[in-house]
């Protein structure tokens, strides 16, 4: 049959001491290993560039093609929110579609 495997007697006290550490919060100080604790992680603030601004768009016709790589690495963005801001872009006819499948599309800034 299957279920937990019962623990041995040194594995068993070496759990008990773990868990009255933590209780007593006399546990090291600092990071701690996969097991818990420590600083919780967050998901960075995605904040898309501002596409009115000529900075921008500027920066943008500098590059020769245009990949969601390409723009997401300049901007410091997700490749999903790059994705987006080329597909605002082509409808506003700052870019223009070249090439591309399902997974990667490339651009071109118009002149």
């Amino acid at each position: 049959m299957g279920g937990k495997k019962k623990l041995t007697l040194k594995q068993s006290e070496k759990m008990q001491e773990r868990q009255a550490k933590k209780q007593s919060g006399t546990g090291k100080g600092g990071k701690s290993g996969a097991g818990g604790g420590g600083a919780e992680k967050k998901a960075p603030g995605v904040v898309p560039p501002d596409l009115r601004s000529e900075k921008t768009v500027g920066e943008i016709k500098k590059l020769k093609v245009l990949t969601p790589y390409a723009v997401a690495s300049r901007f410091d963005l997700r490749l999903s929110v790059a994705r987006d801001v080329l597909e605002e872009l082509q409808q506003k006819g700052v870019i223009q579609y070249v090439s591309g499948s399902r997974n990667l599309k490339i651009y071109k800034p118009l002149d």
